[in-house]
């Protein structure tokens, strides 16, 4: 019996565990898509207990509290930080498969030193070490993300954001990891949501550009992205049901925004043509700028309407969307190809059924302007656990080129979830050094280092051209 995530965890052979610990362990993290806030980081705040930095805004665990019955004054509610870890503690310990109970053991080792099991009887003694290790210079924002090894971090920004912590953390020379932004338009493009007039008069109001029509609001679209350009963004992320493709001629896309700037609803085509329009017309901005565009699909959100209602969006309440609209995808990026306006492109969705049809559309649309320019995301939120990753990556290597795949990202609002990149790249070497260890690639371990830590990093870096 192997013992308790050892440091051979997850490294079920020899070639495993040598790409592990020689090649992708000593690489940096870059954390390219994430949900952290930039102010905590330029404030580099101290956490005060373990809630604060473990519960805090984490949906994951919120979830499985609840599947676990927990009331929810100790979930989001206003119980004491010690009585909302107990509960958590009680909750983990029936969480045997599930990628939080890795998670939180990666996290407790890592940054806490302990190698115990966190349960409802060692809760006491887990929330004495770690408060008393968060008391600690060491645990501020600034040094957990020093001490992850994280070189660069892409925050999800609004294009009304004022930017100014990112402007406060660039100008800090103390501080040498790059925090840039990552534009996050939907709020712009949600024109069925009943707050999208007054985003409008936002909008409006930082651009400089006033609003009254659709070639307006790209106008002002134009501004924003030139403000974020300015701050080293090169990457766009955008939040989708599913990728839709309802094209409309230009007279057609400005009744619809005139319709709805009336107050007037509109119809399901009508929806589906603006946001057709709003996505083409970004897309050829992405690639004027070189920026990648990331399309996050799949998504059914704030199902629980009671809930949703009590507690707003982002609270743990969405689900897998079972369309697959990979036929639409197709058509989206060829609109874009056909004139040669195409940006790099990372695609992800949140039905792993969609993984074969993804690995075939990227590959309809490869071209020499970069490599791999077209990606399959990593293993996203419901799906990034071990069985996730593994059939992310054996599908992506069936119908496409693993190596040069662009890797993990925490997609996470904590500071502590950088370990998950750990837990990737075991996967990962585990993975390839099964293949190899099958008979299915050769032991040459010069060319297997470098793929894995091209995986782990290289490839990342190189793909959005960050400066590193």
């Amino acid at each position: 019996m192997k013992q308790f995530m050892d440091k051979d965890f997850l490294l079920e052979t020899p070639t495993a565990q040598t790409l592990y610990h020689d090649f992708a362990s000593k690489m940096p993290v870059l954390d390219y898509h994430c949900h952290i806030n930039p102010k905590e980081i330029a404030d580099d705040r101290k956490f005060q207990n373990i809630t604060q930095i473990w519960l805090g805004g984490d949906h994951y665990k919120w979830r499985q509290m609840r599947s676990n019955g927990v009331d929810e004054y100790y979930i989001t509610g206003d119980a004491p930080d010690r009585e909302k870890f107990q509960k958590w503690a009680e909750t983990l310990t029936k969480a045997i498969g599930n990628p939080l109970y890795h998670w939180s053991h990666l996290e407790l080792q890592k940054y806490f030193g302990y190698t115990g099991a966190l349960n409802a009887d060692t809760a006491e003694e887990v929330w004495n070490i770690c408060n008393a290790k968060l008391q600690e210079d060491s645990m501020t924002v600034r040094n957990l993300i020093k001490q992850s090894g994280v070189t660069l971090i892409c925050t999800t920004d609004d294009p009304i954001d004022s930017l100014e912590y990112h402007k406060q953390i660039a100008d800090d020379t103390s501080f040498d990891v790059q925090v840039l932004p990552a534009w996050r338009p939907d709020k712009a493009m949600n024109i069925e949501k009943p707050d999208f007039l007054d985003y409008m008069k936002k909008l409006s109001d930082v651009s400089g550009v006033t609003i009254n029509s659709f070639a307006d609001l790209k106008e002002a679209l134009k501004v924003r992205l030139a403000f974020f350009a300015s701050y080293g963004c090169k990457a766009s992320d955008h939040a989708l049901e599913y990728v839709m493709y309802k094209p409309a001629t230009d007279v057609q896309v400005e009744a619809i925004f005139a319709k709805r700037a009336t107050g007037e609803p509109l119809t399901d085509i009508e929806t589906a043509q603006f946001k057709t329009a709003f996505m083409v017309f970004v897309g050829k901005e992405y690639n004027k700028l070189g920026w990648a565009m990331q399309l996050h699909y799949g998504t059914i959100r704030d199902n629980n309407l009671f809930k949703f209602n009590k507690l707003g969006p982002d609270t743990g309440f969405d689900c897998i969307n079972s369309f697959d609209s990979s036929a639409e995808m197709a058509q989206f990026l060829n609109a874009l190809n056909s004139t040669d306006e195409l940006p790099k492109t990372i695609i992800y969705s949140l039905n792993p059924n969609a993984n074969e049809a993804i690995g075939t559309v990227i590959g309809c649309f490869q071209d020499s302007s970069a490599v791999g320019k077209i990606q399959q995301g990593s293993a996203w939120w419901f799906n990034d656990h071990k069985i996730g990753m593994i059939n992310q990556m054996t599908s992506l290597a069936n119908l496409s080129l693993l190596g040069n795949f662009i890797g993990m990202l925490t997609d996470s609002r904590s500071f502590l979830s950088y370990t998950r990149h750990e837990y990737f790249r075991r996967i990962m070497c585990n993975l390839i050094g099964g293949w190899v260890e099958n008979g299915e690639y050769p032991a040459d371990m010069k060319v297997l280092g470098e793929m894995v830590q091209d995986i782990s990093y290289n490839n990342a870096v190189k793909y959005f051209g960050f400066n590193l």
